[in-house]
């Protein structure tokens, strides 16, 4: 059975953009200087310039001082990790490329191109619609959401399965939470060959951590509801036996 993918009422490819630099902690620069991975040195500007701090003896931060035509070129890349453990952790990649300019203690990278990979292949993300987009207002808490949801909660993850149609969870070993933004849950979905990720959307899209936990709650209120899915029932009495 093929992977099954339902993203209904997602953000905007724009948003999610923006969302994957917010979150992102590393980014790996490919200019003319060579290439180098960083930890910890980007921010982003309300606009969507990119700022890296780097350290004095990068090789980019010469190669931006002394570069002959003013501004380097580069490709920005940066990884979207699910924090929970699953397979395939990698949910996107976003490549920026553009140019860089030294400005005080950081360089500044503006985009001419950007480019989002996810499990439905690739988008070229609108540059105009990238500079007025903001992430996700969940994206900086999602991964402790997460983690906490699937360490401390996992009879609840399992309850959730119930909102899931049956075909999606045939030959289904374990669930995981994959993501989570305004708009709903997602759900991974691991067989024993390949896995399927599944869209579990809010009534209402939930603008901070406090409106999450009542749209979580009416999820499961509607799971408690509705009937177990018959691939997990055979699972667990497999299992006990």
């Amino acid at each position: 059975m093929g992977d099954r993918h339902s993203w209904t009422a997602a953000p905007a490819t724009a948003q999610r953009a923006r969302s994957v630099l917010a979150a992102a902690w590393s980014c790996a620069v490919t200019a003319e200087g060579g290439r180098e991975e960083f930890i910890g040195v980007h921010t982003v500007a309300e606009d969507g310039r990119v700022l890296l701090h780097l350290p004095d003896d990068s090789a980019l931060t010469t190669a931006a001082i002394c570069a002959p035509r003013g501004e380097p070129s580069a490709v920005l890349e940066f990884a979207d990790v699910a924090p929970v453990p699953v397979r395939n952790r990698i949910r996107s990649r976003l490549w920026m490329a553009g140019w860089f300019a030294p400005e005080d203690d950081h360089l500044t990278f503006r985009p001419t191109r950007a480019v989002l990979r996810e499990a439905g292949g690739a988008v070229v993300v609108d540059l105009d619609e990238y500079a007025a987009a903001e992430p996700d207002p969940l994206a900086l808490a999602e991964a402790q959401l997460l983690t906490h949801l699937a360490d401390s909660h996992p009879d609840a993850v399992e309850r959730l399965t119930r909102l899931v149609e049956p075909d999606c969870l045939h030959g289904a070993v374990r669930v995981q939470p994959l993501a989570v933004d305004r708009h709903g849950l997602t759900l991974r979905i691991e067989r024993l060959r390949g896995h399927g990720d599944v869209r579990l959307p809010f009534h209402r899209p939930a603008d901070d951590v406090g409106q999450l936990t009542e749209r979580m709650h009416i999820l499961l209120t509607q799971a408690s509801g509705a009937n177990c899915p018959r691939a997990l029932q055979r699972q667990r009495t497999e299992g006990d036996g």
